[in-house]
């Protein structure tokens, strides 16, 4: 056969003339799809070298049971299903080399330990503490910027204040804060 006859053939043609011993005819099925199912492959196993080990895992198995293939379906559904199940037997794989303890330990919380609990209680406390002692202008600003989230521009029109004016007096707000805390005046 011509390359261009290879080119221009369909699946079940090329299918065909491999199981007749064409190894001409498998590889234009292998170029045709490689880069698809390594694509799937590479999203499914999130290692480039794990589908490319899955991907030649799964050409082998084509290659070996093309005979099993049947054209009521299209060749690219029956070789994706082979890939598909390559990629569930290479998971089963890994999680039977996982130690019991690993396989079904919980992932780690994010919850914070009751010693973390404690700390950030006796921050807030702080916090708290040194908001008072700001004045009550100051106080509000820190409040809606850095509790409420506010952004300059919402604080100025809620305000009604100017956005310079806004930006200058949480500056000096913060400057506050930071000199009550480094002195921990108070406290």
């Amino acid at each position: 056969m011509e390359i261009v006859d290879y080119i221009v053939a369909d699946d079940q043609r090329l299918v065909c003339l491999a199981l007749e011993g064409d190894q001409t005819a498998f590889e234009y099925l292998f170029n045709r799809y490689r880069d698809a199912i390594r694509q799937l492959l590479v999203q499914r196993a999130g290692s480039e070298s794990d589908a490319d080990d899955l991907l030649q895992e799964t050409f082998i198995k084509v290659y070996l049971h093309l005979d099993r293939y049947k054209k009521d379906y299209t060749f690219g559904q029956w070789l994706y299903t082979i890939a598909r199940n390559t990629f569930i037997d290479f998971v089963r794989r890994r999680q039977d080399d996982l130690s019991i303890d690993e396989r079904f330990s919980a992932p780690p919380s994010s919850a914070p330990t009751p010693e973390e609990s404690v700390i950030r209680l006796q921050q807030r406390a702080q916090i708290e503490h040194y908001l008072e002692a700001l004045t009550p202008r100051y106080r509000r600003l820190i409040h809606m910027r850095f509790f409420e989230e506010y952004s300059y521009e919402e604080i100025a029109e809620k305000l009604q204040m100017p956005i310079g004016t806004v930006k200058t007096q949480i500056h000096r707000a913060r400057e506050r804060m930071c000199d009550l805390i480094r002195r921990g005046e108070n406290m």
